[in-house]
């Protein structure tokens, strides 16, 4: 099982959009696949789910539960303040510990309504995965202003998806 991982809480994102897409392309190669969606966060998670309350919150062990069953996970990563969004750190923090990334495979995909596609934000999160004993794809697509390259529904621009279906390869052999 492969989980997509949209990054943000924010409700309605386009990050959400584009891992509704990625599934697709992942679906077209007969692979299983499943979306995680930071936004189903319980509003209060940092407070009832993590440290003292460690496994106490049902709504946070749900999504934390997906990480533990995937074989291997895709994050789409937007940019905020050239790093990446804080609640998916807090996510991370609030998974058990040891870390269920250890010994995973992981891919990343940037977004960013910017002209640097996330790399600096994927680039913090590749130090914290490697960290935590995940290994990383190296392929990893930054897709710049993407309200111009990104129609809603699908990737509009022909670079785009020939890096999307490029990392798509790489990592089912991976």
């Amino acid at each position: 099982m492969i989980t997509i991982i949209s990054s943000t809480n924010r409700p309605a994102s386009v990050t959400r959009a584009i891992a509704d897409y990625y599934a697709t392309l992942l679906q077209e190669k007969g692979q299983e696949c499943q979306i995680l969606d930071l936004a189903a966060l319980p509003d209060d998670f940092t407070t009832s789910a993590l440290y003292d309350n460690s496994g106490k919150n049902e709504q946070f062990n749900k999504l934390s539960s997906m990480i533990k069953k995937s074989e291997k996970l895709v994050f789409m990563v937007p940019e905020y303040n050239n790093s990446y969004p804080g609640v998916l750190k807090a996510f991370i923090d609030g998974l058990d510990y040891p870390s269920p990334f250890k010994n995973k495979k992981a891919a990343m995909v940037g977004i960013s309504s910017g002209i640097q596609g996330s790399g600096m934000a994927m680039s913090h999160l590749t130090d914290v995965f490697n960290y935590l004993g995940m290994h990383v794809l190296a392929q990893k697509p930054r897709l710049a202003l993407i309200s111009k390259n990104f129609d809603g529904l699908k990737i509009t621009n022909k670079l785009y998806q020939e890096l999307l279906d490029e990392q798509i390869e790489q990592l089912i052999a991976f």
